[in-house]
């Protein structure tokens, strides 16, 4: 007897950041929310260069959309992926995101000197979504 394979979604809501790459901004897959990098980029997913702290900020507000429309939030978050162009800003991105997520934290990875010179940080996230 085999399993049943669990439901495959793509959900997707009208301000959920979009980019002409090949990939899906989420994939749900039975309780499962995977959410792809998302940076600094418009709803249209043009790169939109800032400060780190900008960049950082409207990268977590594309989180939070993506996230959205998967039904759920960032208290919801178990993993990070964070990816930092530059080292040296590692001190204000711990500030940052201390700011975003409360503890205990999720699990997570960081990889510095990892980006192009367009942008200057990006985030992938995996949520649980609540139950019904």
């Amino acid at each position: 007897m085999t399993a049943a394979m669990p439901r495959v979604t793509h959900p997707q809501l009208p301000d959920t950041p979009t980019s002409h790459l090949p990939f899906s901004p989420c994939v749900v897959v039975g309780d499962l929310v995977f959410v792809s990098g998302q940076a600094s980029v418009d709803a249209e997913g043009q790169i939109v260069q800032d400060s780190f702290e900008g960049e950082f900020r409207r990268s977590l507000d594309n989180i939070r959309k993506v996230l959205a429309a998967a039904g759920c939030g960032l208290d919801h978050v178990v993993q990070t992926r964070n990816y930092v162009r530059d080292a040296a800003d590692l001190a204000e991105f711990n500030r940052l995101y201390r700011e975003t997520f409360a503890a205990p934290y999720p699990a997570r990875t960081t990889i510095t000197n990892c980006l192009p010179p367009t942008l200057k940080y990006e985030i992938e996230v995996v949520a649980v979504r609540p139950g019904e």
